[in-house]
């Protein structure tokens, strides 16, 4: 017995030890099996954890982009000046509330035909506020096609003025862009017109807002606080019973969308991407839909709206736009929308159907 339990010691412990090495074999598969889905999903985690930490610290310079394309900020508005047509640009220069230099480029028309009549004489001013992108001297040549219009079918006894801002950071204005400084630099160059421009025959200026893509954005959002501001002094003043005159006469949506927060939804739709759940750290918000709403209060006036979409816009989904649209009837203003055909996100006015519907909209205000 004693020979017999020598022999199976040993057989008992060499047993032992290969079910210990089996086991281990299977811890090490399974490990080996786990390690590399657990990698890329802990690096998948990690690349939209800091992609995303990027969009909330950076998103100034990822919305606004003023040195695109590059040289932007070197453009001058005498290279373009051939391409104008005759329409006199001049650049003007600003200060916003908080000191910070705006440049502006501003050209006048009058109206050849017909005659001259004192007595219907107007002077209608057009600020616009341009896209995220580039430099205002490229847009002169387009915008000037539209002057050009407006002064072949306007009689003498109207002025068209055509303010066209540069954001802050944007060609030659000095600063860094932010919605905050923006909301200083429109409402300075909205009271350029009343402040600098010649009133002809002493006539009130009709204020029409015409903003492209987030330029839509600042305007609506522009009109408002004309509007909140007006009816607080003379709703105070008239003790808040009469109507009184909004001071923006129209506005012109080109290429619009409702919010920021919406375009983050609508460029990442996908419910699993992370980058649609920003919305709470954006500090960048151009939420028209809420503009629209203070635009509507009862106590004002409204301003006529034309919303203007690119049918095959690349940006912009359509449906921005159409809900637009929707808030506006909801509330009760005076809006149309029109959906150029065949047009990309910058093309919607420079195509003939585009350019027709703003020459029109701009010329009911004459």
């Amino acid at each position: 017995m004693n020979a017999l339990g020598r022999r199976a010691g040993p057989e008992l412990l060499l047993r032992r030890i290969h079910q210990a090495a089996k086991i281990q074999r299977r811890r090490l598969s399974v490990s080996t099996i786990l390690t590399p889905p657990l990698v890329f999903t802990g690096l998948l985690v990690s690349l939209w954890t800091y992609k995303c930490l990027m969009m909330v610290i950076f998103q100034n310079k990822i919305i606004y982009m003023p040195s695109v394309p590059p040289f932007s900020r070197s453009e001058r508005i005498e290279d373009y000046a051939k391409q104008c047509g005759g329409i006199i640009w001049k650049e003007e220069s600003i200060k916003a509330a908080d000191g910070v230099d705006i440049a502006l480029a501003v050209a006048s028309v009058n109206g050849i035909k017909g005659e001259m009549k004192k007595e219907e004489a107007s002077h209608v001013a057009i600020v616009y506020f341009q896209g995220n992108g580039g430099a205002l001297p490229p847009r002169l040549p387009s915008l000037s096609i539209v002057l050009k219009a407006l002064q072949r079918e306007t009689s003498p006894s109207t002025q068209y003025t055509l303010v066209a801002v540069s954001y802050r950071g944007y060609w030659t204005s000095r600063g860094r862009p932010s919605e905050h400084g923006i909301r200083l630099d429109a409402a300075a160059a909205i009271a350029y017109p009343t402040k600098e421009l010649h009133k002809p025959y002493d006539q009130p200026i009709r204020l029409v807002l015409w903003g492209q893509s987030i330029g839509a954005g600042v305007a609506v959002s522009a009109a408002a606080a004309l509007s909140s501001l007006k009816q607080r002094r003379e709703g105070n003043m008239s003790g808040g019973d009469p109507a009184v005159a909004s001071p923006v006469s129209g506005l012109l949506l080109e290429t619009p969308f409702v919010s920021v927060r919406a375009m983050l939804t609508a460029i990442y739709p996908q419910i699993w991407l992370p980058y649609r759940y920003l919305g709470p750290f954006l500090r960048n918000h151009w939420d028209s839909r809420a503009a629209l709403r203070n635009i509507a209060d009862p106590r004002v006036h409204h301003p006529r709206i034309l919303i203007l979409q690119a049918g095959n816009d690349e940006l912009v989904p359509t449906t921005q736009g159409e809900e637009l649209e929707e808030t506006c009837r909801g509330l009760g203003l005076d809006v149309r929308r029109i959906v150029v055909s065949n047009a990309l996100h910058n093309e919607a006015a420079a195509k003939g159907q585009g350019r027709r519907a703003i020459v029109d909209f701009l010329h009911g205000f004459g």
